[in-house]
């Protein structure tokens, strides 16, 4: 995975680092509140058989993410999970 991408872009079992939440995402508090913040390591545990929502495990909680608020959640790579946050 290349650095610098959306969230979205994070293959299954792997993890990122978060960079930054667009100011245009229109749930940006509710992410914050969640955990989604600069610096936190965000693994991708799951996708959904239509590829949307996605399940990502957050600081020890699985939270399924639709697409579209990914879409404005820049990550860069961390490689392959293993659970720990």
């Amino acid at each position: 995975m290349a650095d610098n991408v959306c969230l979205n872009d994070i293959p299954l079992g792997e993890c990122a680092v978060v960079k930054k939440i667009g100011s245009g995402c229109a749930i940006r508090r509710r992410l914050m509140d969640i955990g989604v913040v600069k610096n936190t390591k965000i693994e991708c545990v799951g996708i959904s058989p239509l590829g949307d929502p996605r399940a990502y495990l957050i600081k020890g909680a699985v939270i399924a993410i639709r697409a579209a608020d990914c879409a404005d959640i820049a990550v860069t790579n961390a490689g392959e999970g293993n659970g720990h946050n």
